[in-house]
């Protein structure tokens, strides 16, 4: 039996994926991640979006960092270039969990009002009731990680300028300068009240324990077993 299309998949006009161009692992692992939701790398609204890998970290952090926050401000651009009206932003590295696809749970979701969801993340301030789905943010929530964002036209629009403009701004700039993807999307909200933003109660969407490009790692990363153990330490955990 064919497994039933996720309404998030289905709904969306374009999912982008960011996968460096060598990491054939991650690509084959998102592959499977999107046909076990009714997709695949060869839907028509599916996008491989190659991730880029700079030559230097600049005033990022890394030069991972600096290629993830260029890599989503790409994405970004593509999209309003193509017109889309909402779109999910995916990194390699993503594993939907079993709200994801909850073909209900998702339908309601996609019939929200809202210019952002975070499918998976990392939060601090705790959230409204457990039994809900998805909780409003505040503009001042701070979130870990960026594996898993919905995207409409207002908020697309918005953040690709916002971006562009931390670019220019030196690192420490008390504006928003140089930092991580994840960090820059909790300064637009901030900057940006009206954007109305939502985060699942439950995690839609983990990031698999993998070998990182983000940050340099060390000869432990480079190590099989190390990625093994992360992972079994995950499901674990969820």
């Amino acid at each position: 039996m064919n497994p039933i299309l996720s309404p998030i998949l289905s709904q969306v006009d374009q999912v982008y994926v960011i996968n460096l161009p060598h990491r054939s692992d991650r690509r084959a692992e998102i592959e499977a991640q999107l046909r076990k939701a009714g997709s695949g790398l060869d839907a028509a609204n599916v996008t491989l979006f190659p991730a880029l890998r700079p030559q230097e970290a600049g005033p990022f952090p890394s030069i991972g960092a600096r290629g993830c926050f260029l890599s989503h401000l790409g994405v970004l651009r593509a999209a309003h270039a193509a017109g889309h009206g909402q779109i999910l932003v995916l990194e390699d590295d993503a594993d939907f969990a079993p709200p994801f696809l909850e073909t209900a749970a998702a339908a309601r979701l996609m019939a929200g009002d809202w210019d952002m969801v975070w499918l998976g993340h990392k939060i601090i301030e705790p959230l409204g009731h457990p039994a809900a789905e998805c909780f409003a943010l505040a503009p001042g929530h701070t979130l870990q990680t960026s594996h898993a964002i919905l995207c409409r036209r207002a908020a697309i629009a918005a953040l690709i300028p916002y971006l562009e403009a931390i670019l220019q701004r030196p690192p420490g700039d008390p504006q928003g300068g140089p930092m991580h993807v994840d960090g820059a999307y909790n300064w637009f909200r901030r900057a940006h009240p009206e954007i109305k933003a939502l985060a699942t109660a439950r995690q839609w969407a983990v990031q698999r324990a993998s070998r990182t490009d983000i940050a340099e790692t060390g000869w432990k990363d480079r190590l099989p077993f190390v990625t093994l153990l992360r992972r079994i330490r995950n499901r674990l955990r969820g």
